[in-house]
């Protein structure tokens, strides 16, 4: 496990808390359209933090190539059609670039900034020339409004129970996840970010902001400098 993450629940739990079983059972939303809408048709994507492919499946369907990239191949193993790679992202340097990079379910809020930075170095190494990189940023009052609950259509309910300081900007998050036949719980170290401090990261890489691509500025499109 990594420093300050941990998690419950049956199944597999990956490096950083996540329930493999868990991930599974998660439903698609909006996500998929959201990044069509954003980059070339076909194009061939960088999926960094895949998971067990919930997005990645959409994607594929929607014509795009997508190489996932994750550091538990238990969660690897629930991807198809898709080519994988397993290791940490910080770390990953493929001798090639993409069209589009993506780094979604609120890594770049990464608690250590060290592997926050090795991240974006990530996102800068693997982007072609005129490519662009994704990013899923957290909502505001993320680590403000708790705890807060959201019951899926579906029947489960998603609980953030608590954010509690560490020190430094980074907070120790608490979530949990209720389903009539099993409950997983997951605990993860995280760092706020205003947008300008988003900004600011991005810059030091290499990067720039080209759009907000949500109105709540969640999904981000960012270029080159």
């Amino acid at each position: 496990m990594r420093e300050g993450y941990e998690g419950t629940g049956p199944g597999a739990i990956t490096p950083d808390g996540c329930a493999v079983e868990l991930y599974s059972r998660l439903p698609v939303r909006d996500e998929p359209d959201i990044i069509t809408a954003a980059v070339p048709a076909g194009a061939h994507i960088l999926e960094l933090g895949c998971g067990v492919g919930r997005m990645t499946h959409p994607l594929l369907e929607r014509g795009f190539t997508v190489t996932a990239v994750d550091e538990s191949a238990e969660m690897l193993d629930r991807v198809r059609g898709a080519r994988t790679v397993c290791g940490p992202i910080e770390d990953l340097e493929l001798d090639e670039t993409f069209d589009v990079v993506m780094l979604a379910s609120f890594l770049v809020h990464a608690g250590d900034e060290e592997v926050r930075r090795g991240m974006l170095r990530t996102c800068v190494r693997h982007v072609a020339e005129g490519g662009c990189v994704l990013f899923q940023r957290e909502g505001e009052e993320y680590h403000t409004d708790l705890p807060r609950e959201r019951v899926d259509p579906s029947g489960f309910t998603t609980r953030i129970l608590s954010a509690e300081p560490l020190g430094d900007g980074v907070d120790s998050v608490r979530a949990e996840y209720v389903f009539p036949d099993a409950i997983w719980t997951q605990t993860f170290r995280s760092r706020p970010l205003t947008k300008e401090q988003f900004e600011q990261a991005l810059a030091e890489a290499g990067l720039r902001v080209d759009r907000y691509l949500t109105e709540d500025g969640i999904w981000v499109r960012a270029v080159r400098r």
